[in-house]
């Protein structure tokens, strides 16, 4: 009997070990082909762009975030620059980076959220170079009122140019138009749009250049929002008038033109003068030139009539019946005056006379007046010059008793040290040797100390 089969034991599962940089691989393939291409939206931050010309940057929400690339073939297509804050949508391959076994997106496009890449980047644009003074209204040029040459800066295929040369010919068929040919639609055509508006600036006798094209999509119009053709226009030495789209179009161009219409026949007008305004203009500058003329004749014809008045009035036998008149008048006015003052003359002598007659008796009172104030007047001033004789007298005799010269008449001197002319009235003023100045009644001496005795006792009581 053979022994009952025994259970089988089973085999162990041999353990799969897989190295990092194969299992990151592994994940990667796995993203790669079950994830495969995904749109993600989020706001952009850490925005990195390097020197090779990639955009690295961060995809967040409020709830996470991931690490984007976007290498250099696909950020050139971007219509707009990236930048921090942007509500964003990307078209990305999920993957790993597996130097640092992060996840990330690779990018091959992206849309921002809410409004078109091209409007972003047209707002983007416009601040970076309204900062920079390039839309300024200072830096704006006039415009030339009669232009020689216009230069145009167009396709020579399009419908612009017509529209231009066909204005020229209706408002100032003399004025000269150049062409400064140019794409203006295409892949690159900002760099040729650029280069023709520097060429028609060095034309020689080009007073405005006109940047003009027919209407199109905000596709179409793009080249027109570009850095370099904006800088050109700015840039320009020559007034710029910019003609581009139709009326509801605008672009970057209009902001730093130094003029800005509508459409390119619109351009066309404002650089030309129109020739039917200017001959209206100069048939009114001529009929005011006539009329200033016959005002001018009438008044000369007026001026011509009165001199000869006057010559007639300067022929000798006209003057010499004016001068008959005048002399008959002035004798007789003459005369009038005589007699008036005359009359005159004798009414002022009677009442001077008069009032001199009057004036006796008072003189006479006056004079009586003057002689008794006289006495007076002498009477008073006797009195009074005797009394201050007496009082000088006094006074001299009583000057006279206090004067040190009255004291050196009596044999007393007074002694001065002659150093500084100071007054000596002790012996210890001085010291053996010093010179002193002795005043005496009659005459100065000059002496020198030979001997200082102090003072005795009851001395200098």
């Amino acid at each position: 009997m053979s022994d009952p089969e025994l259970p089988l034991t089973p085999k162990r599962k041999e353990r799969k070990v897989y190295s990092v940089r194969d299992f990151l691989g592994g994940v990667k393939a796995l993203l790669e082909d079950r994830v495969g291409r995904i749109w993600v939206t989020g706001e952009t931050s850490n925005v990195h762009l390097a020197r090779s010309g990639h955009y690295y940057f961060t995809l967040k929400d409020e709830y996470g975030q991931v690490r984007c690339a976007c290498f250099r073939s696909d950020a050139s297509r971007l219509k707009f620059e990236l930048e921090n804050g942007l509500d964003v949508i990307v078209h990305a391959e999920a993957s790993i980076y597996e130097q640092r076994g992060e996840l990330q997106l690779i990018v091959r496009a992206i849309e921002p959220r809410g409004e078109g890449a091209l409007q972003l980047a047209f707002e983007q644009l416009r601040r970076r170079l309204e900062a920079e003074g390039l839309f300024d209204e200072a830096r704006k040029q006039p415009l030339p009122p009669h232009p020689q040459c216009v230069a145009v800066v167009t396709s020579p295929k399009g419908a612009a140019v017509r529209d231009v040369i066909q204005v020229s010919g209706r408002r100032s068929p003399g004025t000269r138009m150049v062409l400064s040919p140019t794409r203006v639609q295409g892949e690159g055509v900002e760099v040729e749009i650029a280069a023709a508006i520097e060429r028609a600036a060095r034309l020689p006798g080009v007073d405005v250049v006109l940047v003009v094209r027919g209407g199109g999509s905000l596709e179409d119009l793009w080249c027109f929002n570009t850095e370099p053709v904006v800088r050109a226009i700015a840039q320009c030495s020559i007034p710029v008038i910019s003609g581009v789209g139709h009326e509801t179009d605008f672009t970057l161009a209009d902001l730093a033109a130094d003029v800005r219409t509508p459409t390119p026949s619109a351009a066309a007008m404002a650089a030309l003068p129109d020739r039917v305004a200017l001959r209206n203009e100069l048939s009114a500058l001529w009929r005011r030139l006539a009329g200033a003329g016959q005002d001018v004749a009438v008044l000369r014809r007026d001026q011509l009539g009165q001199a000869q008045r006057s010559l007639r009035m300067l022929s000798p036998s006209a003057r010499l019946r004016t001068q008959r008149l005048q002399l008959s008048s002035a004798v007789r006015a003459l005369s009038v005056a005589g007699q008036t003052a005359g009359a005159g003359a004798r009414s002022r002598f009677d009442r001077s006379l008069a009032r001199l007659a009057a004036c006796v008796p008072r003189t006479e009172l006056a004079r009586t007046r003057l002689a008794a104030a006289t006495g007076a007047l002498a009477r008073v001033l006797g009195r009074g010059t005797q009394t201050q004789a007496a009082k000088l007298a006094q006074l001299a005799a009583q000057l006279d008793s206090l004067s040190p010269l009255a004291v050196l008449g009596r044999g007393y001197a007074v002694a001065r040290r002659a150093s500084d002319g100071a007054l000596v009235s002790d012996a210890e003023d001085v010291a053996k040797g010093d010179l002193l100045e002795v005043r005496l009644a009659r005459g100065l001496l000059d002496t020198r100390v030979e001997r200082v005795a102090a003072p005795e006792e009851g001395d200098e009581d």
